[in-house]
């Protein structure tokens, strides 16, 4: 089987310059600072970073290219037979936090996977995703969302959708907290598909429907004027992003235990969070709503 890395890695880069170029028509006012960095083991990538937006208060997408010898606890724990094999990984993320609090946050990720050893075929496969996680619901928006994702996946297999679905509700969960940290998305790994062919295309498809599924919720709520309570349980809420970022995402340990970059790995965080002790939201309000009927995961194409 051909895997071809290299055609991996040049849509990556374009994606990287496409999408980037995108955030910055959206926000209208902000530009990415470009970031290059290298890896002593093997590697580099390319972290941009956009703040202080007229609709982006931080915004980073990264790519990333890295290699090694030997693969971190968190990549060979439930492969064992990858040990004392080189690797390589490659991919591009992004996190979007807006200023105002009734445009969502969103995360993406697309990656390759490929480890060697002399004599033997290739081990690889593809990952990734996108989430959603707003801080005020709205129906349509979820509805707008969660279709874009089932017309990402759909064209490559009928049952895609609710599989990548229900793994991406059951992955972003706290369990500390019980409780959803967004209203999901898709989310795959280890995906081979019907070869590399397919499961290339699967992953180009899931980072071209990332930015069709974010701007229109974007330009919807970009303008609604809010309140400094409304702020603030903003900077509430991406506390529990952190949480989850910091204690469960499999990309943040993979980079942090390979040696990678530590300011391209936590560029994820947003710039302003904060912690309330025991906060209640008020019963029947809009930050009630959030918890109690946004983020329990629910079929939003086909409502009860």
């Amino acid at each position: 089987m051909n895997v071809n890395s290299n055609a991996v890695k040049e849509f990556l880069t374009s994606f990287h310059d496409t999408f980037c170029a995108q955030l910055e028509a959206l926000d209208g006012k902000a530009r990415f600072i470009d970031d290059a960095w290298t890896r002593e083991e093997g590697g580099g990538g390319l972290t941009r970073i956009m703040t202080n937006g007229a609709l982006f208060e931080k915004a980073g997408v990264a790519f990333s290219k890295v290699s090694g010898t030997a693969l971190p606890p968190s990549a060979s724990a439930h492969r064992p037979e990858l040990a004392g094999r080189g690797w390589e990984a490659m991919g591009v993320s992004l996190v979007l936090h807006p200023l105002n609090p009734f445009v969502p946050t969103t995360h993406a990720n697309i990656r390759f996977f490929r480890a060697d050893k002399d004599g033997e075929d290739p081990v690889w496969w593809f990952g990734g995703g996108f989430d959603l996680t707003p801080y005020y619901g709205f129906e349509e928006d979820c509805v707008h969302w969660h279709q874009t994702a089932k017309d990402a996946v759909s064209p490559f297999g009928d049952d895609l959708h609710d599989k990548f679905k229900t793994w991406c509700d059951e992955y972003f969960y706290l369990k500390h907290r019980k409780e959803a940290r967004g209203i999901g998305g898709l989310f795959y790994d280890d995906f081979n598909g019907n070869g590399f062919d397919h499961a290339f295309g699967l992953m180009q498809s899931v980072a071209n429907h990332i930015y069709p599924g974010y701007a229109p919720i974007a330009e919807r709520r970009r303008d609604i004027p809010y309140t400094q309570a409304q702020r603030d349980f903003q900077l509430y809420r991406r506390g529990r992003y952190v949480e989850f970022n910091l204690v469960f995402d499999r990309g943040t340990l993979f980079g942090l235990q390979s040696g990678g970059r530590t300011e391209s790995i936590l560029m994820s965080l947003p710039p302003h969070v904060s912690w309330h002790y025991n906060f209640q939201p008020e019963p029947g309000s809009a930050e009630d709503d959030l918890t109690r009927k946004f983020l329990p995961a629910q079929d939003w194409l086909n409502p009860a």
